[in-house]
């Protein structure tokens, strides 16, 4: 025992204890110099408790400092870009990102995966072209035409009349929906004709929509609830599903839809209450000439080329030049 005693009493314990446990902040300086003094000071540096642990001082704190000003400034810069009016590329960018990531449950009871890639690239230059009153007009379209489509869908599968992929709609459909509206988005991009003209660009991007989302509710709603249905140019009954037939249910759930979205679009600050009728209207003149094209061309020989989506195009193209020749002729002529 007095063996091992004596040679405990002749072990320095300094070197193995540099810290000042009370305030964790670093070695004594008696102990500092006797770290020094045996190992060198330029291969040994005291230790501290740090926000990570048992880590050199300056090298803890100063890399969680870092790392929260680091997380700090990407924070504030997203929402910037948010917030960005007018809005710019980059923030329509992740402006859309954002609503997709938290909609994706919606989204894709109603579209493709494909469809949902094509449907962020229309997102994108609205959101760019009208901000968010855009955007929010689009989504609401998407909601009624896929709850239009959705209703009593088994029956309309049973009788052979249904959307395909219960509803899901692929690219085409979605670039066929919005065509005319991305042309009216991308000519308000940059400025084409000036301040007057941009407004009657906002109205074009408007009825295109209320004429598409007419179509889709009077299409759907005709097929699950019309008792008759008619062609559009000899009015003779047809099956329901027959291209170019009408049925006064769907005409008036049509209307109700056109109207509503219109409504949406005034409430948004996109389109005055004036124009809220003008929307409407060219809606249904670009409806009705939609369904004479389906009539009399659509499947027929000649023309099997005239697809569905195509139809799409030519009606909302239909419905956004009604409307901005009917405000061009209210503004000249009974407006002074």
């Amino acid at each position: 025992m007095a063996l091992i005693s004596s040679t405990l009493l002749r072990i320095n314990l300094s070197p193995i204890l540099p810290l000042r446990f009370p305030k964790f902040t670093g070695v004594s300086s008696s102990s500092q110099s006797l770290n020094s003094s045996r190992f060198g000071s330029s291969k040994f540096k005291p230790l501290s408790v740090g926000a990570n642990g048992m880590f050199p001082a300056s090298r803890a704190d100063g890399g969680s400092a870092a790392a929260v000003s680091s997380l700090q400034g990407a924070v504030t810069e997203a929402m910037n870009l948010i917030q960005a009016a007018p809005p710019t590329w980059k923030s329509a960018v992740v402006n859309n990102l954002l609503i997709f990531v938290l909609g994706s449950p919606i989204l894709v009871t109603g579209l493709s995966a494909s469809g949902i890639a094509a449907a962020f690239l229309l997102g994108t230059l609205t959101w760019r072209a009208f901000g968010s009153p855009g955007f929010l007009l689009v989504a609401a379209y998407f909601v009624i035409g896929t709850a239009a489509t959705k209703v009593k869908m088994s029956q309309k599968e049973a009788q052979g009349v249904a959307e395909k992929r219960k509803g899901r709609r692929g690219p085409g459909s979605v670039i066929g929906s919005s065509a005319a509206g991305c042309v009216c988005a991308f000519l308000s991009i940059y400025q084409v004709g000036g301040a007057a003209v941009s407004q009657l660009l906002q109205l074009g991007f408007v009825s295109s929509f209320c004429t598409k989302v007419s179509d889709t509710v009077s299409s759907e709603i005709g097929k699950a609830y019309g008792k008759t249905t008619y062609l559009a140019t000899t009015f003779k009954v047809v099956p329901r599903g027959t291209e170019g037939a009408v049925s006064v249910e769907g005409t008036l759930a049509g209307l109700i839809a056109s109207l509503l979205l219109a409504s949406i679009g005034c409430f948004l600050g996109q389109i005055t209450p004036p124009e809220v009728g003008v929307c409407v209207l060219a809606s249904q003149i670009a409806n009705f000439g939609e369904s004479i094209i389906g009539a009399t061309l659509q499947d027929k020989k000649g023309f099997k080329w005239l697809n569905n989506d195509l139809v799409n195009v030519i009606n909302i193209s239909l419905g956004s030049i009604v409307a901005i020749s009917m405000q061009q002729f209210l503004l000249h002529n009974w407006i002074k």
